[in-house]
């Protein structure tokens, strides 16, 4: 009998159970196993079913339709149920079938679909017309197809992404890393966030040099040091006195003798930039004026847990096109989602980087668009984001902008308007009555707890990647 799995097969499973957690259900399912299974973009699996011409999409759809709301408290930890036990053992007898030595992801679908047995699975897949008989027709040549992964016997593929693999650069945006280093290091988080500690930030020292207050990035950077292995110092803005009693230059020399890496939470985006030119060491950005590239990254990341999926998905923000919108316009197309941002006349993100955005989804083959209209901007919408009317820096004007921004609030009308298990984010910290509603933000849509969670993951996986 196989007694082995592949890369994909295994890393199906793990999906498969960061599924069950999120979901607030301790056993993984059969719909949790086909949910894992959807993940990976080339694998046995989703080959498969581009066979039968069918689109991971319409699976994740047809499983929706037959589903009930999730809970909104997440699991602390989920292993394999009764049911998908029997589907994992039946998948060594798919393999011996076909001939091969490792179970994978192939072999775990066709067992799944053949003793998912009555239910959500069963249903979602039979209304598409998957079945075991059709997929068992085309296995022959997804197995003929060349393999990325090791031979059976060989070494083991090393741990991909590796630590370090950003090693020694910069992210003051999210122009700085390509779409595949973006899936990478959303893997790396996935690996992260479900135990793996890499050791290669052991000994080594952060500082956080803030002009800005901070709760989410102060603390999510601090803890995941001290997670790895190093530790972090912070600097306040009376602690330095940047630009006053000395410039960003000669701060960032200084801490370049001193620590490993630096984050930088500022306001002028050049002053990020002074940094990166005169350290050796890695800047990151921690917000600016300009962008908020940690805070795209974990929201990205937490649209990848709940959609399973990032292409083809369509996010729409409503409020001020500030820096956490700028860095979602740049971060979307990336990652094959369509973006539409709805903000009253005057408050459009800047224009170079609309002009930026505009050319990445033409390039990816994805929509963007800038209305003025919230109500039909969030029409289907996969995804409703919103941020503060008033930024730091902006108090003055706190007035004004309520005015402006009067037609442009996530409530219960606008969540009508998108898809039913439309998921509602926001970067915190959020005005109940003003930017959102209450009943939307404290509502089943609300994913915004598990977004400031993932603060930390990817963070952890990003300091793991560039030290």
């Amino acid at each position: 009998m196989a007694i082995q799995f592949t890369q994909n097969a295994r890393k199906a499973l793990l999906w498969a159970q960061e599924e069950a957690m999120r979901q607030g259900q301790a056993d993984v399912g059969p719909h949790h196993l086909l949910q894992g299974l959807l993940h990976a973009s080339d694998s046995g699996a989703i080959r498969l079913l581009d066979r039968l011409g069918v689109a991971a999409s319409q699976v994740h759809e047809a499983l929706a339709a037959q589903l009930p709301a999730r809970s909104a408290s997440p699991a602390q930890t989920s292993q394999l149920g009764p049911d998908t036990k029997r589907i994992v053992d039946h998948a060594h007898a798919e393999t011996e079938a076909s001939g091969k030595d490792r179970v994978g992801t192939e072999h775990l679908f066709l067992s799944l679909v053949r003793h998912c047995g009555p239910g959500a699975v069963c249903d979602a897949l039979s209304a598409i017309g998957v079945t075991y008989e059709r997929l068992r027709e085309h296995l022959g040549q997804v197995a003929a197809e060349p393999r990325t992964e090791p031979a059976s016997g060989a070494a083991p593929a090393p741990r991909t992404p590796r630590p370090g693999f950003l090693k020694g650069r910069d992210l003051l945006s999210v122009s700085d890393l390509s779409s595949d280093e973006v899936r990478a290091l959303f893997e790396l988080t996935r690996e992260v966030k479900s135990g793996f500690r890499p050791d290669n930030a052991r000994g080594k020292s952060l500082a956080l040099v803030f002009e800005k207050p901070s709760l989410r990035t102060r603390v999510t950077f601090s803890v995941a040091m001290t997670r790895l292995g190093g530790d972090s110092v912070y600097l306040s803005p009376t602690d330095i006195g940047m630009g006053t009693r000395e410039p960003p230059e000669d701060v960032a020399r200084c801490l370049d003798r001193w620590v490993n890496a630096i984050v930088a939470r500022t306001f002028a985006h050049e002053t990020v930039e002074a940094f990166a030119q005169a350290a050796s060491v890695p800047v990151i950005n921690g917000l600016t004026d300009r962008e908020h590239p940690c805070q795209a990254l974990a929201d990205f990341y937490t649209i990848l847990e709940h959609k399973s999926e990032t292409e083809g998905m369509k996010l729409v923000y409503v409020g001020d096109g500030n820096n956490v919108a700028q860095s979602l316009l740049l971060l979307a197309p990336r990652l094959g989602t369509h973006l539409t941002l709805a903000c009253p006349p005057g408050y459009e993100p800047n224009a170079e980087i609309v002009a930026e955005a505009r050319a990445m989804a033409h390039a990816n083959n994805t929509r963007f668009e800038l209305t003025q209209d919230a109500l039909a901007a969030a029409d289907d919408a996969d995804v409703l984001y919103t941020d503060v009317w008033t930024s730091m820096g902006q108090e003055e004007a706190s007035e004004a902008r309520a005015r402006d921004f009067a037609g442009f609030q996530i409530n219960d009308e606008l969540v009508r308007e998108a898809k039913e298990d439309v998921l509602v984010l926001h970067c915190l910290p959020a005005h109940r009555g003003q930017e959102i509603a209450q009943s939307v933000l404290d509502g089943p849509h609300a994913g915004v707890w598990d977004q400031a969670e993932n603060r930390l993951h990817v963070q952890m996986a990003l300091l793991a990647a560039v030290l």
